[in-house]
């Protein structure tokens, strides 16, 4: 007696091997987790998750701006602002600011814009001034530098901001402050 082998017809065997692929296409989509434990499983590519996988996941949980609002700075202005210059940048230039502080001691000296603007960016008022404020920290209260005076010479504060040539485009003026005074800069 002779066997005769019979094979499945070629188009059947291309169509186990699509379902095949098809199958573990589909269960890789779900990530290890059911349908029902809430999930619907754990890939974004499942289209499942697009209906019950909640949206806060992967949404930030709020619209507040990194930082906070109203970001309260701690220091305080510098007394009295006694300078400031342009010094040349390749693109753009350096604003160079130079204050007295009433005592000796004061540190982490930066210039700060007066109106609320995102980081990084520097952006003047309507009228094409930039405001600024010269900002530091006072030395801590009770300390030896708290006590003595500052003296003019040696004890200057001085802070710089660079500007970029196309941020210049858009600044007719700058504005500097202190607690007592200010300086106004051309552009």
């Amino acid at each position: 007696m002779t066997h005769t082998r019979r094979y499945p017809p070629i188009a059947s065997a291309k169509a186990l091997v699509v379902l095949v692929c098809a199958a573990g296409v589909l269960s890789a989509c779900g990530g290890g987790r059911s349908a029902g434990d809430g999930g619907g499983g754990g890939s974004r590519w499942n289209p499942v998750t697009w209906i019950t996988s909640p949206l806060s996941s992967r949404a930030p949980k709020t619209l507040e701006p990194e930082g906070g609002y109203g970001k309260v700075d701690a220091r305080t202005p510098v007394a009295q602002i006694l300078s400031a210059r342009w010094e040349p940048l390749n693109e753009g230039r350096l604003l160079v600011v130079t204050a007295i502080a009433p005592t000796k001691g004061w540190h982490d000296a930066a210039l700060v814009n007066q109106t609320s603007q995102p980081a990084g960016r520097i952006v003047p008022d309507a009228d094409g001034v930039l405001r600024l404020q010269l900002l530091a920290s006072p030395p801590p209260e009770g300390s030896a530098d708290a006590a003595r005076a500052a003296q003019p010479g040696a004890d200057t504060i001085t802070a710089a901001m660079p500007i970029s040539t196309v941020e210049l485009r858009s600044i007719g003026s700058v504005t500097v402050s202190g607690g007592l005074n200010g300086i106004t800069l051309q552009r």
